[in-house]
């Protein structure tokens, strides 16, 4: 019966996951861009399509607005010989892009570890996500990501969510924002296979002190699975950056994993602290 039960809850929380992705894609759809050529300014047409955004032109021409992507590669080392052998060797990368309706975020990251010759760390990480805006402070987003951490025997792990955002803080330097919305988790955990419903909140906030020089962010998401909560993800991190020269910043971050339910033999927790370098571009 419980088998039953699981079920079910797995369906209608992919059945969920999955009406929330068509409304992305719809909302992405309705979005569209017309401009003119005969006046001062060219009218676009958002997503909610009875407001209306202006953007300038030049000599009666209708002028492009460009929105880059913002990329970042870090990469750590900690090595000591001595009376202790260890390594950590980190390496990560991230990368954005946000226009007036869309949000688009990427990355990933490696760490490898050894402390006397014995491994002590292996993990490979990427995720992305997909925020479409439909006022000032709302959006819906979609968010897969993916993990493999051979220490604490997970072969693999890929979660799927969707659901609404909302900025509590949107400010050109400083920004805070809560996630909540079901998803899929599909994992397999030193031999077993699983396969659960999820509903996950997240909170991300940042705030950079000017433009190039330093900055601060936290993030914090929790992953319970919906039929049994007391089996529970929780990922969290909290890092600082401060610009060593033009593009090239120091980082220091601690990341933190809770797993309530981890493999057999192994620990709840894995926490690290990394310091890397880091490259704008």
């Amino acid at each position: 019966m419980s088998s039953l039960n699981s079920m079910k809850w797995n369906k209608l929380f992919l059945l969920a996951a999955g009406f929330f992705t068509a409304f992305s894609l719809n909302a992405w759809a309705q979005t569209n861009s017309t401009a003119t050529t005969n006046g001062a300014t060219v009218v676009v047409p958002n997503s909610k399509g009875g407001s209306k955004i202006e953007a300038p032109t030049k000599n009666g021409l209708a002028a492009t607005i460009k929105y880059p992507w913002n990329s970042m590669a870090t990469a750590g080392l900690t090595l000591t010989r001595g009376n202790s052998d260890t390594l950590l060797a980190t390496a990560k990368i991230a990368s954005g892009k946000k226009t007036p309706v869309n949000e688009f975020s990427l990355g990933a990251d490696i760490a490898y570890g050894s402390a006397s010759g014995i491994e002590n760390n292996n993990t490979y990480h990427a995720f992305g996500q997909w925020n479409h805006l439909f006022s000032e402070k709302w959006y819906d987003y979609v968010r897969d990501e993916g993990l493999h951490d051979g220490i604490a025997q997970v072969k693999y792990r890929f979660t799927v969510t969707a659901g609404m955002g909302y900025y509590f803080i949107k400010q050109t330097n400083t920004t805070l924002t809560t996630e909540v919305g079901p998803g899929v988790v599909v994992e397999r955990t030193g031999a077993i296979d699983n396969t659960y419903a999820t509903l996950r909140l997240g909170e991300h906030f940042e705030h950079k002190f000017n433009k190039n020089s330093a900055r601060i962010w936290q993030t914090v998401e929790v992953l319970p699975q919906v039929d049994k909560p007391s089996d529970y993800l929780v990922n969290f991190e909290i890092g600082i950056e401060s610009a060593l020269y033009r593009s090239v910043n120091l980082q220091v971050y601690l990341d933190d994993n809770y797993n309530s339910q981890p493999a057999v033999d192994f620990r709840r927790n894995d926490t690290k602290l990394v310091s890397g370098i880091s490259y704008k571009f």
